[in-house]
């Protein structure tokens, strides 16, 4: 379908199921920004993380029980 038809299709609707639609699809458009945003920030501090040592220290006890004090 192109986009055309697409937009002729949704100016068909009534209105609350257009800004239904319209919110749906830039609420998509939102997560995959922000999910290729994520991916560019573990790729650029992937090299960084497995080199040095010093920031990931404490993964060395993140399996160990955690009891909290009073």
């Amino acid at each position: 379908m192109k986009s055309e038809e697409i937009i002729k299709e949704i100016n068909r609707l009534p209105l609350r199921k257009r800004i239904y639609v319209i919110e749906k699809a830039i609420h998509s458009i939102r997560e995959q920004e922000e999910k290729e945003q994520m991916s560019k920030a573990v790729d650029s501090l992937y090299s960084d993380y497995k080199n040095d040592k010093e920031l990931t220290v404490f993964t060395n006890i993140d399996f160990e029980d955690f009891y909290e004090t009073k």
